[in-house]
């Protein structure tokens, strides 16, 4: 009883703080930004860069096969975009964190993920693009315009979907 003052307070104020800064944005790149640039070789001799890209839309998705939301909505979107008609007007750029290129090629096949750029950065989320796009477990994707700049963020199929649809529309 005795200290059941101290515990209240304690208790209170853990509640409290808990909510203090939940409506600030998010750290890292949001819809506005400029994404940054960066060169990935896809197969040992072939660089690609996203500003490759410029004058192009772009999806820009970040996953690793040990990630199996990643993983899952990466292979939605790129189904997404090669079934929409409207596709022809935005690009992917897959980006994976796996450690072993091997692990990502199986994983690439085995989630038919076909007419993206698939790039893989072996230094997991140990590397400098890992730390430059703020990525966290779970990772992000990016709707790039074709100036580069962040129009959506962790876009799910269906959103993707409405976009191609308002992208086809006169």
């Amino acid at each position: 009883m005795r200290y059941a003052r101290w515990i209240i307070l304690i208790v209170l104020l853990t509640v409290l703080t808990s909510f203090m800064g939940k409506d600030k944005t998010t750290k890292g790149l949001n819809v506005g930004n400029i994404a940054p640039d960066f060169s990935l070789a896809s197969n040992g001799t072939t660089t690609h860069e996203l500003s490759d890209y410029k004058g192009k839309y772009v999806l820009l998705s970040f996953w690793a096969s040990y990630d199996a939301s990643s993983r899952l909505m990466n292979a939605t979107l790129n189904h997404t975009l090669r079934t929409s008609s409207a596709a022809t007007d935005v690009a992917m750029v897959s980006v994976s964190f796996d450690k072993y290129a091997s692990i990502f090629q199986e994983t690439v096949r085995r989630d038919g993920i076909k007419g993206a750029a698939c790039l893989v950065d072996t230094k997991g989320e140990a590397s400098g693009l890992f730390r430059e796009y703020h990525l966290n477990r779970g990772f992000a994707n990016y709707l790039l315009d074709d100036n580069g700049v962040i129009v959506a963020k962790n876009l799910s199929a269906s959103q993707l979907s409405d976009f191609l649809e308002s992208l086809s529309r006169p």
